[in-house]
């Protein structure tokens, strides 16, 4: 099938490379010229494992192509994509300029049936808002004319394209000498995890798809069929990579409305950021009771109402879509009079998390100024470059203005985020961040850190003091080395 793909971030690049891999045609679009070129030459503009090497083989396969010509990419497929960004606002409600952008190019190209899928994260309503602004950019004057593939001077489609989705009748509705071109839109919300996205594309939990149009749906889900069915082969290269999570039986669709298609994107989010303050408020009373909140997170996740994911506690959630998410659904809820307790509470737990070990810092070396400390770890999560609201870095902004100098290492982090005080110094190496250092602080649980000589790294340092902000590394082993050991909730 013939997709465009608008907007070339995580979400828009992940989900366009992945189409292309299962044998669609795509079209990937942005309006950041250098992105599209460094992508034309294979280079990466995000951190994700196994992205690269399907990006070079479908470029070489021909299935994936990028541009920053929107009009023809719009015109030459038939299911667009909308992916770009929607970052909140001041007041933590989405901002959707991109969106709606986006929305008046496709209606000012519109020159067949097109199915316009709503991919990026966006409140409840804005599918039939998006609607209403391809309807009011639709001008067939300049969407028609006798150069356009898809139209000849009779106002007829011609076969190939009138056949291609939808029934010609069904394409058009004949006003006068007018050419209106049929629609539909479809809320396909997106469930990736920055690190698995590509696992997270082939073996979803689920397939949710909302539209007012069952033949919309259909298409969806033959778009999406070898997906559902699991019938795709994974490349030999990526097999290296991926988890080994390929299912045994077909993927569920869920059919629904727009509107409940929207929530459920949020309302999935904010639970599992719920699930992250809860353990988190747990652990805070586990270090004043005496109890291990490793054990206690253990003990409840075997029961089956409530899980093992996302009950690890430590410093709290950030990134891209929780924080983000999170706060535009409490703007949603206040729209109808709702007050959302519960969300504020979660909100409010997280950001006092990331105080919490700054707190921890104090209590440990009494005074921070002039005190050397080194961070392990930048990104909000591992295997991921992704930095924005990153407990990592709200945690030495607060330890710099306490008078801390702080060195940090970061495996794929290598230039310094926008929000991060400049006077934090970078490391090349991850040895480098122990030379003279009276603390070391992990922030994010790389692998990497996990095997760490600590024994000889602990020889650097002018004292052994650690905190583990995420649990991650063994606490005997370190205790047995001598260090000063400090945990979430341990």
């Amino acid at each position: 099938m013939k997709v465009c793909v608008i907007g070339t971030g995580y979400v828009g690049l992940v989900t366009g490379v992945c189409l292309s891999e299962i044998g669609h045609n795509i079209i990937c679009v942005d309006n950041d010229s250098e992105k599209i070129k460094k992508l034309l030459s294979g280079v990466m503009p995000i951190y994700e494992p196994g992205l690269d090497i399907l990006v070079l083989k479908n470029l070489n396969s021909k299935n994936l192509q990028f541009t920053t010509d929107i009009s023809s990419a719009i015109k030459s497929q038939d299911i667009i994509f909308i992916c770009v960004g929607t970052p909140p606002r001041p007041d933590g409600s989405a901002d959707l300029q991109y969106v709606e952008e986006v929305a008046k190019q496709i209606g000012n190209n519109i020159n067949s049936y097109k199915i316009v899928v709503n991919k990026s994260t966006v409140p409840i309503g804005s599918g039939d808002w998006v609607s209403i602004i391809i309807n009011d950019n639709i001008n067939s004057n300049n969407n028609l004319n006798s150069n356009d593939s898809n139209y000849d001077p009779n106002n007829n489609l011609k076969n190939d394209s009138k056949n291609n989705l939808k029934n010609n009748n069904n394409s058009l509705n004949k006003k006068s000498d007018i050419v209106s071109f049929k629609f539909d839109v479809v809320s396909n919300p997106e469930f990736l995890r920055e690190g698995t996205a590509i696992a997270d594309t082939f073996f979803p939990d689920r397939i949710v798809l909302g539209s007012s149009s069952k033949e919309a749906i259909n298409i969806m889900k033959k778009l999406y069929e070898p997906i559902i069915n699991q019938s795709f082969k994974v490349c030999d290269e990526l097999l290296k990579i991926l988890p080994n999570t390929k299912n045994t039986s077909p993927i569920p669709v869920v059919e629904t409305d727009l509107v409940s298609a929207e929530m459920i994107k949020y309302a999935a989010n904010s639970f599992l950021a719920t699930k992250i303050s809860f353990i988190n408020e747990i652990a805070n009373i586990c270090e004043k009771a005496g109890a291990d909140i490793k054990k206690v997170a253990y003990g409840i996740g075997l029961d089956s109402r409530i899980g093992p994911k996302f009950l690890n506690a430590g410093i709290g959630w950030g990134g891209s879509c929780f924080p983000k998410d999170v706060s535009a659904l409490t703007k949603i809820a206040a729209e109808y009079g709702i007050s959302t307790q519960l969300l504020n509470a979660v909100i409010n737990v997280n950001s006092q998390q990331r105080h919490k070990v700054v707190q921890k810092v104090q209590e440990m070396l009494k005074i921070v100024k002039g005190k050397s400390i080194g961070i392990l770890g930048i990104s909000f999560k591992p295997n991921t470059d992704d930095t924005r609201d990153a407990p990592a870095i709200t945690i030495i902004n607060n330890l710099i203005n306490l008078g801390a100098k702080i060195k940090a290492y970061d495996p794929v982090v290598k230039k310094i985020p926008e929000s991060l005080n400049p006077k934090t110094i970078f490391c090349p190496k991850v040895e480098d961040v122990f030379d003279g250092a009276d603390l070391i602080i992990l922030a994010t649980e790389w692998e990497e850190f996990a095997n760490l000589d600590f024994c000889r790294l602990s020889k650097k340092m002018r004292e052994k003091n650690l905190i583990d902000g995420r649990n991650f590394l063994d606490k005997e082993k370190l205790l047995s080395l001598g260090f000063n050991y400090i945990g979430i909730g341990r």
